[in-house]
Parts: structure tokens; sequence; C-alpha cells
């Protein structure tokens, strides 16, 4: 009996969801870290009413520009996230209509993110972010520049480079 409860427990507890970073670099120094958590064993094409949980934070070189979660988004936020759960990737393109489109706090213009405030937009002119309000234009690259995910939690865009480490610890 105690066999038979424990696998009926076994197979009716949710499969353990899964985070994963990621890394975004724009043009003029601009990027993002962030991570991503999907339901386990979650497949296809997700949307942001599927995911656990996402935050974004964003730079430029090693300056702190802002940061945005999922648990900030109101009913006006512009929230629209595609993430392709069998190749661990955001589809990119800017095309609402091909699942392509990514709108994680910043509207297609790239101008709703608030004040303060950080977002990201993957529209068909470009992938940008917005800072305070405020589109980016020189953060903009290519609209199918690919963004793919890691296991890597802690550190999804590399090593911090030299400049950003304290006077003191640099060696020279």
């Amino acid at each position: 009996m105690i066999r038979a409860v424990l696998l009926f427990a076994a197979l009716a507890a949710p499969a353990q969801a899964s985070t994963y970073a990621f890394c975004w670099r724009g043009d003029e120094g601009y990027r993002i870290e962030g991570w991503i958590t999907v339901p386990g064993g979650a497949q296809g094409v997700l949307t942001e009413d599927d995911l656990v949980g996402f935050e974004i934070m964003g730079w430029q070189d090693d300056a702190f520009l802002g940061k945005w979660s999922m648990r900030d988004a109101t009913e006006g936020t512009s929230w629209t996230l595609r993430f392709d759960a069998d190749r661990l990737e955001f589809p990119m393109g800017g095309f609402r209509e091909n699942d392509t489109y990514q709108e994680w706090n910043a509207n297609g213009y790239a101008n709703d993110c608030g004040n303060p405030g950080f977002g990201f937009n993957g529209g068909n002119r470009a992938q940008d972010i917005c800072v305070n309000g405020i589109f980016i234009d020189e953060s903009g690259i290519d609209p199918d520049t690919p963004l793919r995910v890691q296991p890597q939690l802690t550190n999804p865009c590399g090593p911090f480079p030299m400049s950003a480490l304290p006077q003191s610890h640099r060696h020279g």
C-alpha cells in the first residue's frame, strides 16, 4: 500500500521547473543579462503566460541601467514573449504572425518602459532597449540575431571585463 501511494505521488507531482540564463549583446556596449524559468517538461513555443519566472537586467559597458521582471508586469505593461523550449532559444525576427516578436516591458517603439524603468524590444526593424521611458536607438542590432539560453546562471555574458573590477583588484 505504501509503495502504491509513493508511486502515485511521484506520478502526480509536477516535473521540476528548468531555469536558463541568457545574454543579449546590442551595439555601443549595451547588453542584457537575464534568466527564464519554464515548467518542467515544457515543449514547443511558450508564451509569457506559460512561464514560472523571468527577469532582465540592463547594462552599458559596466554601468547598470535597470531591471525588469515578470513580477513587475501590470495590466498596461507591454509584455509579449515567445520561447522555443525545444530549441532553447527566443525566436527572433520581429513578426507577431510568425511568433518571433518580443516586447519585455517595451512596446514596438521601445518608449514605454517606465521612468525609472528598463525594457527590451525584438521588433522587425531591430532588437533594442528602452531606459527610463526613452528608446535607445544606438543599442539596436539586426532583428534576426539569435538569442539562445544556457544553463550557466551565474554569469551568462561571460567574465566581467577587467575595467569593471575595483582599482584595488587590478594587477598591472
